[in-house]
């Protein structure tokens, strides 16, 4: 081998190894910049896009009872269009998916009690979720259950684990009981009470309205629909960072996963998740073009999420958190 190949592989090797150790400085200042873009307009027709699914779908459900035919499609369009209001939540708490922040700040909170989800409890928790993304006893998210065996994989696609915990989580922030959540300063724990009493009200109402006009309203059009689409959200998220490493690599612990435009639409581009991990910053609507700059340097990109949940199952009872 010449002197100039064994030089041009040093070269590649110890450019490789910069990268693993400050990953982040993968992207020039130029390139991020351009890449950070929050836009108003942009985040504006995406929601409406995605509310539009939700009551175009949830129309059809609701007008169609007994032809099930039609019925049944639109239910499961419409639960996981409800459910999926977790990707705008997500997206604004990261407050990108507006350029501004009180616009951020409110379709958080909305699309939380959509979803039942508190977005000001997500803020904090998922801030650690970022600072330290799959390292033991400090990520929040490895708290979640594993796919330890294959019925363990089937209750957690449930979502019963999912109900489970969001309910008694909800009624303990709402009682200022914060066990287990170090991610939530004392000078935060106020507010996120309040939120979390706020939110709980609002569905109390929504459900009191139900009893008082003899409608089963809450049932028919928020709780049924939220548990039919629940496991199509679990089934997509285990997917963000099962089988990857358990270390502070944001090139190995996370995972991309490429999708039909449908997903991608009503999960607001999170599937490319290894490229939001790694650039927190970078809106929703141009992660497409960051995956077409960093997609070379992730080691999990996977072709669909039948592909990645088969992996779990198939690796169940191994290493599969």
């Amino acid at each position: 081998m010449s002197n100039d190949s064994v030089l041009t592989q040093l070269e590649l090797s110890n450019s490789q190894a910069n990268q693993q150790q400050k990953p982040r400085q993968i992207l020039s200042a130029h390139d991020l910049s351009a890449l950070n873009t929050c836009s108003n307009s942009k985040g504006l027709r995406q929601l409406t896009l995605h509310l539009s699914v939700i009551g175009c779908s949830g129309y059809i459900w609701g007008t169609n009872l007994g032809h099930w035919e039609l019925a049944i499609p639109a239910l499961v369009v419409y639960g996981f269009s409800i459910a999926s209001m977790f990707a705008p939540m997500h997206e604004c708490v990261h407050t990108t998916a507006f350029a501004a922040r009180p616009l951020n700040n409110a379709v958080a909170w909305g699309a939380g009690l959509l979803s039942f989800y508190n977005s000001t409890f997500f803020r904090y928790y998922h801030k650690w979720h970022h600072l330290y993304t799959r390292v033991p006893d400090k990520d929040p998210e490895l708290t979640d259950p594993k796919p330890s065996n294959f019925a363990k994989y089937l209750l957690i696609i449930s979502g019963l684990p999912w109900w489970l915990g969001k309910i008694r989580g909800h009624f303990q922030i709402a009682l200022g009981k914060f066990d287990n959540c170090p991610f939530i300063p004392d000078s935060a724990r106020t507010e996120v009470t309040r939120s979390t009493q706020l939110q709980l009200a609002v569905y109390a109402a929504m459900l009191g309205l139900s009893i008082a006009v003899d409608q089963p309203w809450f049932l028919l059009y928020w709780l049924l629909p939220l548990i039919v689409g629940q496991p199509i959200l679990r089934f997509i998220l285990l997917a963000e960072h099962t089988g990857c490493t358990l270390d502070a690599n944001l090139l190995t612990n996370t995972r991309t996963t490429l999708t039909l435009w449908p997903v991608r639409f009503l999960m607001w581009n999170m599937p490319f998740h290894a490229e939001h991990h790694l650039y927190p910053s970078i809106p929703f609507h141009v992660l497409p073009n960051a995956h077409q700059l960093l997609s070379s340097h992730f080691a999990h990109i996977e072709p669909g999420y039948v592909k990645v949940n088969w992996d779990i199952v198939t690796k169940s009872g191994q290493s599969a958190i």
